[in-house]
């Protein structure tokens, strides 16, 4: 079930296949920077970006697709993209507005997945018939969830017509999320991590350094490296050559089941992010 290399995919449950790994692109600014972080990504082997309305950057990002389709010399086809669309345009038509807006910034015809990216009461029902409207169409070929808990699954499901494909949370292994990948696997929706590395804030955990030097591997590599084997898709975020590199350069070692249980029992309920239960933008 692990993946045997950056490229490898697993089958959403609507059929497409989505790379078990990709680049997160949160909190990094428009300009050459990110430009050359998603064109570096791409050209090592990356096969998902991830994106969002959000974050002000679906520009660059679609510069940096562009120039790394031509470097890697592969074409739309061969790469998998995410945005998701923002609070303030979570409504029917105002989900299909944004949902062009996003395509328009990236350059692109279509996107791979479109992901609602906060549950806003009352709102995320409307948006979620725009994405099926979307996805019927043909204008996006996966349609999913980012910070959904098990109740606002379960809530969106009893009306929807189409399953998410995709649940997209803060998790990482102070925020192991047990109880809401256990729904996610009996619903045949993948969780998928963001912020896997606690933004930098686990890279000095003392447990975490002794796994990683056992394997002669760093603490990023081996949280994400955690992350696959437990079934969880990751996009770790970097902008620096050698790290995007080295974030997933892990297909030569594995965690022992002893350290996948160490690793686990970090957890505190921690989060970095907002409370899906509890946010006010």
């Amino acid at each position: 079930m692990t993946a045997k290399n950056l490229q490898d995919t697993t089958t959403l449950n609507n059929g497409v296949k989505m790379p078990w790994l990709g680049l997160g692109v949160f909190k990094v600014e428009e300009g050459p920077e990110l430009v050359n972080a998603v064109k570096t990504a791409i050209k090592h082997g990356y096969r998902s970006i991830d994106t969002a309305a959000i974050y002000g950057n679906e520009e660059g990002v679609g510069k940096g697709i562009q120039e790394g389709l031509k470097e890697a010399g592969i074409s739309r086809e061969d790469l998998f993209v995410t945005s998701k669309v923002w609070n303030e345009d979570l409504g029917y038509e105002s989900t299909l507005a944004a949902y062009e807006t996003s395509l328009k910034k990236l350059g692109l015809d279509y996107l791979d997945l479109y992901l609602i990216h906060w549950p806003v009461e009352g709102k995320y029902k409307d948006a979620w018939r725009a994405l099926e409207t979307l996805y019927k169409e043909g204008r996006v070929k996966a349609i999913g969830v980012s910070n959904f808990q098990v109740h606002h699954l379960e809530d969106l499901m009893k009306d929807a017509e189409i399953k998410p494909v995709i649940n997209q949370v803060e998790l990482h292994p102070r925020l192991t999320q047990k109880e809401l990948k256990a729904f996610c696997q009996d619903n045949n929706i993948q969780l998928e991590a963001w912020s896997p590395l606690m933004q930098g804030q686990l890279l000095d955990n003392e447990v975490l350094k002794d796994i990683a030097a056992k394997h002669n591997k760093s603490v990023a590599q081996v949280i994400v490296r955690w992350d696959l084997q437990n079934g969880v898709m990751t996009i770790p975020k970097s902008t620096k050559e050698h790290r995007i590199v080295e974030n997933v350069d892990l297909f030569d070692f594995e965690l022992t089941q002893e350290e996948l249980e160490v690793i686990d029992g970090l957890n505190q309920n921690h989060r970095v992010g907002p409370d899906p239960d509890n946010f006010d933008f």
